[in-house]
């Protein structure tokens, strides 16, 4: 059977609104003779970073990607876009490193998006150990490199407490019976460790009741996203990525973030609201300079895809986008 293809196993979500809102100054750089660059700090196949690429010739993208597979397939997939593309192998909360390592004369920073959660090469990877639809070993890593130091699901496992384990799955996963579901992981791991994908979906389904799986999927959902997300401090490196990327973007410059559950939505929402309005302390006759928003929001709020999208590509269904564009530069004192 022949390999599919990165733009058959991955429709970018909303991909025609993104370009629009990164690139909705890109005639200002222009002007004043620069070359607009985007940052995909969440590059996995291209999907995003082509239609970037496609939409204006002189467009440049640098994607961002902890995984080598998806730097390797994207990289395959843009190849004939030349040296518009260049690809870096690290961690997105490194975009605003990456930006002043990386561009140079002649270029400026158009704007920065993130897609985040993980990616449909990470979910169709069965090897991976993403998703409890296959028997695969429990890895779950972005960065599943040879060279990789990251934990391993089933290392995470194999290690940590019960007490801990349940506020993951609570936390991460928004699950009811963290607790029931955190008391099996431990008492089986007693005697066998969990290895498998297959295994421990297995015991998550034992774990919860039986009325409670009528609706909702399968009972093993929202552990595997909890653990997905622990493994990759997922919600850690995003807390620190926003902010950091709207430190780097130029006055002009854009943000455009999906996300695809309500802990990345709160986050982002956060950092957003935080730059985009006043911080006068309350009673203070006059708003000083120092007080006024950096940031303009772009959305109204978070928009999601429409209707005709989502039955298209299903996992557009969860997306919410929010977009802010700099105002005003900061300058540092130190």
């Amino acid at each position: 059977m022949a390999e599919r293809s990165p733009g058959d196993r991955h429709v970018p979500v909303m991909r025609d609104r993104c370009v629009e809102l990164l690139l909705g100054r890109a005639d200002v750089l222009r002007r004043a003779g620069h070359a607009p660059v985007v940052i995909d700090a969440t590059l996995g196949m291209g999907g995003h970073a082509e239609a970037l690429l496609s939409s204006c010739d002189d467009v440049r993208v640098i994607g961002l990607d902890r995984d080598t597979q998806a730097l390797e397939l994207a990289g395959r997939r843009l190849s004939a876009y030349g040296e518009r593309f260049r690809g870096v192998r690290t961690v997105y909360d490194r975009a605003d490193e990456v930006a002043a390592e990386e561009l140079v004369d002649g270029e400026a920073l158009a704007g920065i998006l993130f897609d985040l959660g993980v990616s449909s090469l990470q979910l169709d990877e069965a090897e991976r150990g993403f998703a409890y639809s296959y028997d695969a070993p429990l890895d779950m890593r972005m960065d599943a490199a040879a060279d990789s130091e990251d934990e391993t699901a089933a290392e995470l496992l194999a290690r940590i407490t019960e007490a801990d384990l349940r506020r993951i799955l609570k936390e991460y996963g928004e699950e009811r019976f963290a607790g029931r579901i955190a008391s099996r992981i431990v008492a089986r791991r007693g005697s066998t460790p969990f290895t498998s994908t297959a295994d421990l979906a297995a015991v998550v389904d034992a774990a919860v009741p039986g009325a409670s799986k009528r609706t909702g999927g399968h009972p093993a959902k929202r552990t595997f996203q909890a653990l997905r997300i622990a493994v990759n401090r997922e919600l850690e490196v995003l807390a620190e990525a926003v902010p950091r990327a709207m430190d780097a973007l130029p006055l002009g410059g854009r943000l455009v973030v999906l996300s695809y559950h309500s802990l990345e939505d709160r986050l982002v929402k956060q950092s957003i609201t935080s730059r985009t309005r006043s911080s006068t302390p309350q009673g203070l006759p006059v708003e000083l300079e120092e007080h006024r928003p950096t940031f303009r929001p772009l959305t109204r709020g978070a928009e999601i895809p429409d209707q005709e999208e989502m039955a298209v590509n299903p996992r557009a269904a969860s997306a919410k986008l929010r977009s802010a564009e700099k105002i005003k530069v900061v300058r540092s004192t130190r």
